[in-house]
C-alpha cells in the first residue's frame, strides 16, 4: 500500500512538473515573439518592468546613478585593498619546509 502511495505522489509531482514546464516554455516563447525574438530587449523590458533597472531622463538622474556605482566600488576597493596587501606582504615560506 505504501508503494502506490509513493508511485502516486511521484506521478502527481510529475505530472505537476511537466505542467509547469510547459507554461513557462509558452509564456517565454510568447514574450519573445512579442519583441521580436530578441532576448536582450525581452530582458530589458523585465528589468524596467520590475524595478531593477529605472529609465533616466535627466542629467541629475544620471550622476545620481553613477554615483551610486561609484560608491559601491569603493567599498569593495576599501575592502579588497588590505586582503590583496596582507597577501604580498606575506613572509615567503622556505624551500627546505615545502620538502
Amino acid at each position: 500500500m505504501a508503494a502506490n502511495t509513493s508511485k502516486t505522489a511521484g506521478r502527481i509531482i510529475l505530472a505537476t512538473g511537466s505542467i509547469m514546464c510547459l507554461w513557462v516554455a509558452a509564456a517565454l516563447t510568447s514574450a519573445l515573439s512579442h519583441v521580436g525574438w530578441s532576448v536582450s530587449e525581452l530582458a530589458g523590458q523585465y528589468m524596467v518592468a520590475s524595478g531593477m533597472v529605472k529609465p533616466l531622463h535627466t542629467l541629475v538622474d544620471y550622476y545620481t546613478h553613477i554615483k551610486g556605482i561609484e560608491y559601491l566600488i569603493c567599498v569593495a576597493f576599501f575592502v579588497a585593498f588590505p586582503v590583496f596587501f596582507k597577501y604580498v606582504n606575506k613572509a615567503p615560506q622556505k624551500a627546505a619546509a615545502l620538502k
